[in-house]
């Protein structure tokens, strides 16, 4: 039975219908071409294939280099009759931190002169012993012996000189508790008035120079593969949301907390004005390559709509397709393609979403 005309040409119709459904490709509007003007605004670029770089992210803390910290303990007990710094202060090596009253300094300084006098008496007695010995009136033992006096003397003198020196400790009964590093106040556990035992173990001080700091992050335990010293780590803070601070990972300690089931790894970097303070809470990005290749983009020639990614594929100012991709993942300002463009194709990043809409509102 021979069909109508009209049937046929509605079979045909439906046919084509259905075939452009299928299309994968979007053709743009045949109305729309890139002016000139707008053209010399767009920026394009190239899909390439390249290594797969990817970043891990982990929480961490500032902490000041371990290295270049040095706790104060008080050497004696007593009260503390000063204290010239607060916690947070910068101190240069040599300043004065504290004063302490102390009995023990009080001895110490008893001991100073009567090791003085006993020097002086020995030294007056070796004098008598050699006038007595060159006029026959005592023997050489006498003379020995009396010198022997006079280094023992001399050796005791040495010895309270010595400890005096090592504690600080001038010609008052005050011990002076000084700076041993230039550096910044990140501990302070003293306060005027307060009291010490002579067997106190706790730290009175904490100084730090934080010019180059460290930052200890967590790594769970299914990304420890993937660790390893060397790799590059971005830095971000709270306090300074803007800023990227950029170091290594220098050490990797290879134990893991039983609490928290994760291994702790430091990164090492400079910290210029002392923006970035102990105890500061990081985000962590640490960047590494995978072992395979795979198409790449800018993040900014892909456009996220309606729960998919798409990218405007370029050949001229007249043909612009828009191109659904399948993403691998987005690292930073890249974006990986797993499906979707063609290696050596060109795609818009600048006005993306302008003609994105133009084309496809």
């Amino acid at each position: 039975m021979n069909l109508k005309p009209l049937t046929l040409a509605a079979i045909i119709f439906l046919a084509l219908l259905s075939a452009c459904k299928r299309t994968v490709v979007e053709e743009k509007s045949p109305g729309f071409v890139l002016t000139d003007t707008m053209l010399a605004h767009t920026r394009f670029v190239k899909v390439a294939r390249q290594k797969v770089n990817s970043e891990m992210k982990f929480f961490g803390k500032v902490m000041a280099d371990e290295d270049k910290l040095v706790e104060v303990f008080p050497l004696v007990g007593g009260n503390v009759i000063d204290v010239n710094v607060e916690l947070g202060d910068y101190v240069e090596k040599g300043k004065v931190l504290a004063v302490i009253r102390s009995s023990e300094v009080a001895e110490w300084e008893r001991e100073n002169v009567d090791a003085q006098s006993d020097l002086q008496v020995a030294e007056k007695n070796l004098k008598v012993a050699q006038d007595l010995f060159e006029g026959k009136l005592n023997s050489e033992r006498d003379v020995i012996a009396a010198r022997k006096d006079l280094e023992k003397a001399q050796a005791e003198l040495n010895r309270i000189h010595s400890v005096l020196s090592i504690y600080g400790i001038t010609s008052t009964s005050e011990y002076v508790v000084k700076a041993p590093i230039s550096g910044f106040i990140i501990e302070k556990h003293i306060t005027r008035d307060m009291q010490f035992r002579s067997d106190r173990t706790e730290n009175i001080f904490t100084i730090a120079r934080i010019d180059e700091v460290w930052v200890m992050a967590n790594v769970s335990e299914s990304l420890i593969s993937r660790m390893q010293e060397g790799l590059n780590a971005e830095i971000t803070t709270l306090s300074y949301p803007d800023k990227i601070f950029t170091g290594k990972i220098d050490r990797i300690f290879n134990i893991l907390d039983p609490q928290t089931k994760s291994m702790k790894v430091r990164v090492r970097l400079a910290n210029p004005g002392f923006v970035l303070k102990p105890e500061m809470n990081t985000v962590v990005v640490v960047n590494y390559e995978e072992p395979l290749e795979m198409l790449a983009v800018p993040s900014e020639a892909v456009v996220f709509d309606n729960s998919r990614y798409y990218a405007m594929v370029y050949k001229d100012p007249s043909h612009i397709e828009t191109r659904e991709v399948e993403v691998y993942q987005q690292t930073g300002k890249t974006t990986y393609i797993k499906r979707g463009l063609e290696e050596g194709e060109t795609v818009i990043t600048k006005n993306l979403l302008l003609i994105y809409d133009a084309l496809n509102d």
